[in-house]
């Protein structure tokens, strides 16, 4: 496994900025480029005065900006930023060329021992593969935004990709703080495709009139979308009840058709009598022994996250009102 001790961005905004923020704290020299060395030294000036506000706020620890003003540097070119580094990650934009561009440069220059990964939220990272010299070091590692604060990370591996490269890039990211999450090469991983099947759902319902923008993004964060810091959505399920689910998708199958009929890995659960935690089962197995220690967990957490945001307040500049509601 390739030992990892300095690391290259490619693609100074936000996402790259942000990464880049996060392995210098952890301890990893880094080396920004980008479409240009101006822009390069432009998204280094960046980091560093948002690494200083951050400080300021209390959400950076003290020193953090000498630290991160010491860590990373602005590279001419991408070649020369990516000669030395152990770890490379893309950062540019979704779009196939920029991707090819900066790829495809990146895995010629750097050693070939270097790990490549993409961020990319969303493209099959087979397909990026082909643009990759030496694929089989090439894998998708998609942070999500803002990477200084959000915990997750996707760990992608395409078909080619080397075991020692999918551990190496696990580790890294423990390393950081993160927590990484192996999962398959499918357009969108996990989390996009289930925040776009969400938004999708969400276009649905103020289109027929059902609820406005703002209803929805309240109903979401008051209700499902708040236990969602504790529960996915199969914990969710097993703590309701699986049955319950089944007899919830009978209404929503006669209400909006075979796009809601009850998926058949559920219909399977329940008919061979596992309806979640209550019958010591469901997709997460949680023991049935400790449903007391889960309720007491669970009331714990949403009463420590009500408390927190009350002392957060309201989101600054949310608007409230009727905007895009069709009676």
């Amino acid at each position: 496994m390739t030992t990892i001790s300095s690391i290259t961005v490619v693609g100074g905004g936000y996402m790259g900025g942000g990464i880049a923020q996060v392995c210098v704290l952890a301890g990893y020299p880094c080396v920004i480029a980008d479409a240009t060395a101006e822009a390069a030294q432009s998204s280094l000036a960046r980091l560093i005065e948002e690494a200083r506000i951050f400080e300021e706020q209390g959400l950076f620890a003290p020193g953090s900006t000498q630290v991160i003003t010491q860590g990373i540097r602005a590279a001419d070119s991408i070649e020369q930023a990516v000669a030395d580094a152990d770890y490379i990650v893309e950062a540019v934009p979704e779009r196939l060329d920029i991707k090819a561009d900066a790829l495809g440069r990146a895995s010629a220059a750097a050693r070939p021992d270097a790990i490549i990964a993409s961020n990319t939220s969303a493209m099959p990272i087979e397909k990026l593969a082909s643009l990759v010299t030496g694929p089989d070091r090439f894998l998708g590692v998609h942070w999500m935004n803002p990477a200084p604060f959000v915990p997750g990370v996707e760990i992608i591996p395409a078909s080619m990709t080397r075991p020692d490269v999918v551990e190496g890039a696990e580790a890294l990211i423990r390393s950081v703080g993160k927590s990484p999450s192996r999962v398959s090469d499918q357009a969108g991983f996990v989390a996009n495709r289930l925040q776009y099947a969400l938004f999708h759902e969400a276009v649905r319902m103020v289109e027929e009139g059902t609820a406005t923008p703002t209803e929805i993004d309240e109903v979401v964060s008051n209700s499902f979308g708040f236990r969602l810091p504790f529960f996915g959505p199969f914990a969710t399920a097993d703590m309701a009840g699986l049955d319950v689910y089944v007899g919830a998708y009978e209404s929503f199958h006669e209400a909006y058709g075979d796009r809601f009929a009850p998926p058949a890995l559920l219909l399977d659960r329940v008919s061979a009598g596992d309806t979640g935690l209550k019958s010591g089962g469901g997709f997460t197995g949680m023991d049935a022994s400790k449903i007391a220690d889960i309720v007491r967990y669970r009331n714990r957490a949403y009463a420590a996250l009500s408390a927190l945001r009350a002392e957060l307040g309201p989101v600054p500049g949310r608007r409230g009102g009727d905007e895009g509601h069709t009676p």
